[in-house]
C-alpha cells in the first residue's frame, strides 16, 4: 500500500520564480552577446536585467510574505546560529530563504546592480560604443565603468559558482531540494508543520512591472525624452 501523498507548501509566488529563472537567462545572454561583441544585444539585455532589478526591489517591499526583505535579511545573531547549524544532516526547514541565503541574495542582487550601473556609464577605447549615461560623466571616468563592468562580471560569476555549491551541499548533505520549490512553488511540508500557503496580488506585480518597464526604458533613452 502506497504512503499517502505529504502535504505540500506553497513558499515562492510566480513572479519571484519568474524573477529568479529570467536573471539566469539573461546573465548567460549577456555574457554571451558580449563576447560576441553583439553590442546591440548586449545593451538590450542589461536593459532587460535593469528592469528586473528595479522590479525586485519594489517586490522586496510590496510582495508576500517571503519575497520582503524585512523578512528574510536578519541580522548577525540569526546567520551565525545557523551557520553553527550547517553541519547537522537535519534539513532547515524555511519559509522561503534562510539567514544565510538571504545574504546571498542581497550580495548578488548588489553585485548584478553595480555591473548594471557601471555598464550605463561605461564606453570603450574608442568611444564608439557607450552605455546611455555616459555623456553624463567625463571619458576616464567612462572607462574606469568599463573596467568596473567587466571585472564585476567576474564576482558574479564566483557568487554564481557558490550559490551552484550551497545548492548541490543542500541535497547531498542535508537531503533537501531547493531547485524544485523554485520550479514549482512549493515544498513539502513538515511533519505537524503549519506554513500558510502564499498569497499574492497580481495588481500589485503588474504595477511593479510597469514602474520596472519605466525606469528601464527612461535609463535606455539616457533620461532625455
Amino acid at each position: 500500500m502506497r504512503a499517502p501523498a505529504r502535504p505540500t507548501a506553497r513558499i515562492w509566488d510566480p513572479t519571484i520564480r519568474l524573477f529568479h529563472w529570467l536573471l539566469v537567462g539573461l546573465i548567460a545572454f549577456s555574457w554571451w552577446s558580449g563576447e560576441q561583441h553583439d553590442m546591440e544585444r548586449h545593451r538590450l539585455s542589461g536593459y532587460a536585467i535593469l528592469a528586473l532589478l528595479v522590479f525586485r526591489v519594489f517586490w522586496g517591499f510590496a510582495g508576500p510574505r517571503t519575497a520582503r526583505f524585512a523578512s528574510f535579511v536578519r541580522g548577525p545573531g540569526a546567520v551565525i546560529a545557523y551557520v553553527r547549524e550547517l553541519g547537522s544532516r537535519k534539513g532547515h526547514v524555511a519559509d522561503g530563504h534562510n539567514p544565510l541565503g538571504g545574504w546571498s541574495v542581497v550580495a548578488m542582487l548588489a553585485a548584478i546592480g553595480l555591473m548594471v550601473g557601471a555598464g550605463l556609464f561605461a564606453s570603450d577605447v574608442d568611444g564608439i560604443e557607450s552605455g546611455p549615461l555616459a555623456t553624463y560623466v567625463s571619458f576616464e571616468q567612462s572607462e574606469a565603468a568599463a573596467d568596473l563592468h567587466e571585472a564585476v562580471f567576474n564576482v558574479i560569476l564566483a557568487l554564481t559558482a557558490l550559490h551552484v555549491l550551497a545548492v548541490l551541499f543542500y541535497l547531498v548533505w542535508k537531503r533537501q531540494n531547493l531547485v524544485r520549490p523554485m520550479l514549482t512553488g512549493r515544498r513539502i511540508a513538515e511533519e505537524g508543520e503549519t506554513t500558510a500557503d502564499l498569497r499574492w496580488s497580481p495588481l500589485r506585480a503588474l504595477v511593479g512591472v510597469a514602474i520596472a518597464v519605466a525606469v528601464a526604458w527612461a535609463v535606455a533613452r539616457g533620461f532625455m525624452f
